[in-house]
């Protein structure tokens, strides 16, 4: 199973300030823009398994902290830039969404994950399981705070997904289980259009949309179908640090390569002889719910044993960050230079 990975950071100079990331973005081909100057993307070519990816993610993780030391510019693996910023969106389709979304496309353009990308096989229970595994992104939540705010141990998930109008949340939350894949291009079709109505009643041309919207790219869901790559998508799990994300895409990777040879059956969740179970969506919503507000509680940790997770090689950046309610803009600095520091330490021992 080819595996891609996609990661966003955050980029602050020697005072912990968020700043322009330009500077990076021709550093190397894997870099890119994202929908605001102070986070760059880096998207790794796909691999033939984890071997690769962790070289691949090595190397252009090594070309990139070396021309940002260069600069006084550090890379910071955290969910959220912890207190409030109003940076303007640069790329042309992020301001096509802005006059669609409106405010709401902070909550959008303030977080910063992880995308995971694999090889399509039994489609159904690929998306099936990997709807099961919400809860997972306890494992490596990386803030708890947003708008200097303590929200939960996922503020992340927290303000992306339920922080919006009804109409707009159904294009970043969770979706219910799939029963097949026609089913789940009809409900991404109807999606499409809607926005597309959106759009339309704000007075944005029809060739404007369509040029920078297209079906398979109209939801920001944390699982979705790539038709272009072509895979199957997780963009459920925040940024973290790299070791950690290596060992959360060797876990998740395990789980679904078992998609090849059990089925995904609704029921009592846990990995058994010919089938991979998975609670009912109500129940997993509340599990994620639970993840996403208390991270690693006892209700989640049962729920991701069951599923083949070892908790002890887990250890989120969420907790150790997590202090007062409020958050200053000083210690938010703070935070965010010391997990620069930490990521390239991270780094560096990765190398050996």
């Amino acid at each position: 199973m080819k595996l891609g990975l996609e990661l966003e950071y955050w980029v602050v100079d020697d005072s912990g300030a968020l700043v322009g990331a330009d500077e990076l973005l021709d550093i190397h081909e894997a870099v890119v823009p994202e929908l605001i100057d102070p986070m760059i993307e880096i998207q790794l070519p796909p691999a033939d398994g984890l071997t690769e990816l962790r070289q691949n993610l090595i190397t252009i993780l090594e070309t990139v902290l070396a021309r940002a030391s260069d600069l006084d510019k550090h890379l910071v693996p955290l969910a959220t830039p912890l207190t409030e910023h109003q940076f303007p969106i640069t790329s042309d389709r992020g301001k096509l969404l802005q006059r669609i979304y409106g405010d709401e496309i902070k909550y959008a353009k303030n977080c910063a994950g992880t995308h995971i990308h694999f090889d399509k096989g039994s489609v159904v229970d690929q998306l099936n399981l990997l709807t099961a595994l919400d809860p997972a992104i306890a494992l490596v939540s990386s803030s708890p705070y947003y708008d200097g705010v303590l929200m939960g141990m996922d503020a992340r998930a927290l303000s992306y997904r339920t922080h919006s109008t009804e109409l707009l949340t159904r294009y970043r939350d969770l979706w219910p289980y799939a029963k097949t894949t026609e089913e789940w291009d009809e409900r991404l079709a109807q999606m499409y259009e809607t926005l597309k109505l959106q759009a339309e009643q704000l007075d944005i041309p029809e060739v404007e949309f369509t040029h920078f919207i297209q079906q398979e790219d109209v939801v920001l869901t944390p699982v979705r179908l790539r038709e272009e790559t072509p895979t199957v998508e997780w963009r459920a799990p925040d940024v973290a640090l790299p070791s950690q994300i290596l060992q959360f895409v060797s876990d998740i990777s395990m789980l679904m390569s078992l998609t090849e040879e059990k089925s995904v059956n609704i029921g009592t969740p846990g990995i058994r002889l010919e089938e991979i179970g998975i609670p009912p969506f109500g129940e997993l919503r509340a599990i994620t719910a639970t993840a996403m507000n208390d991270g690693l509680s006892e209700r989640v940790c049962q729920y991701l044993a069951a599923m083949r997770f070892d908790i002890n090689q887990y250890e989120p950046l969420a907790e150790e960050i997590a202090g007062e309610y409020r958050l200053s803009v000083a210690d938010a600095r703070k935070i965010r230079l010391e997990y620069a520091n930490r990521l390239r330490e991270d780094v560096e021992t990765l190398l050996y």
